[in-house]
């Protein structure tokens, strides 16, 4: 296959969510619904990307890696393993919980699955900020502390952000999403999630969320002080290098025309600013396509926009 393939977009209602996908983006959201989520590419038994435009709409996200692991993901893929990236944005019109992923040290004993992720701030309200780390020289005797007296805020490192910006968050590394922040997530293909504190707030159902303490405190990074954002630069900007997976920017003034190189690898392309062309194909903002392995493409843009290439996650 030589073509960038679209997928649909699975929503997730979430008590903090909104309609900003719909007024930002363009999404269809579902009538009535708090859309917190949108999971654009994912390979889960709970959730399935299909495939929405071409010869192949309708297919699902696994039946194109199981009948075609080498063409669709590089020499060598097991066609029986999940595609490894899951591809989300966020809409966070009110606070996230305060929260932990699992890393691989205790992830097995806890039963859940590690998960690192990359947020890129797509827009934000003027007042936004993100929760990511802890605060110098918090420690864990001083967080159950203030724990128990309602006071986590003065534990945790808060700090305001601004468009454009992106962090890598590690398993391990305790944080929360302001209200106001629409995001885009590159993670690990995981959904596990320990609450530690959700700020007084009920769910959808009128009740309490469920919280994860003793879980969260098993999996925090208890030397993980106050963490920066990084502003990305014109032209080509690395965002994230770990070993789940590689986070690109590219920034094109109309006109341009960087090629993205064949590496025997998919890559994951998502727009997020203009639109571009790949092969021939319209690709909007707010828009993640896969490419195959075997596909090696222009990305052109007769207008300023830029997009993030996530790859190296084989």
């Amino acid at each position: 296959m030589s073509k960038p393939i679209f997928f649909k977009p699975i929503y997730q209602e979430r008590v903090w969510g909104g309609r900003t996908l719909s007024s930002a983006l363009g999404r269809d959201l579902p009538e009535g619904k708090s859309i917190g989520e949108s999971w654009d590419i994912v390979d889960r038994p709970e959730a399935m990307s299909l495939v929405s435009i071409g010869e192949e709409a309708g297919t699902s996200l696994r039946d194109l890696i199981s009948e075609d692991p080498t063409g669709i993901m590089g020499k060598g893929y097991d066609p029986e393993r999940p595609f490894p990236i899951l591809v989300k944005w966020l809409d966070c019109s009110d606070r996230l919980s305060l929260q932990v992923h699992p890393p691989v040290s205790v992830a097995g004993a806890l039963g859940g699955e590690p998960k690192t992720e990359n947020w890129y701030i797509a827009e934000c309200a003027a007042n936004a900020s993100l929760i990511v780390g802890l605060k110098n020289g918090a420690t864990r005797e001083e967080f159950k502390k203030c724990l128990e007296d309602d006071s986590l805020e003065g534990c945790v490192h808060r700090f305001p952000v601004t468009p454009g910006e992106s962090i890598l968050v590690e398993s391990g590394r305790i944080h929360a999403i302001d209200a106001g922040n629409l995001i885009l997530e590159i993670q690990q293909n995981s959904d596990t999630t320990y609450r530690v504190y959700d700020w007084g707030r009920v769910g959808l159902d009128g009740h309490p969320r469920q919280l994860h303490v003793e879980e969260s405190l098993r999996c925090i990074d208890w030397d993980d002080f106050e963490p920066s954002t990084i502003q990305p630069e014109a032209g080509r900007s690395d965002l994230a290098d770990c070993e789940e997976f590689r986070l690109v920017k590219h920034s094109l003034d109309g006109g341009s025309a960087p090629i993205v190189s064949p590496s025997g690898e998919a890559r994951l392309i998502s727009v997020v600013e203009g639109t571009v062309l790949i092969g021939g194909e319209v690709v909007e903002r707010g828009d993640t396509v896969l490419l195959p392995a075997s596909a090696t493409l222009d990305i052109t843009s007769s207008v300023p926009a830029a997009f993030l290439v996530t790859d190296r996650f084989i």
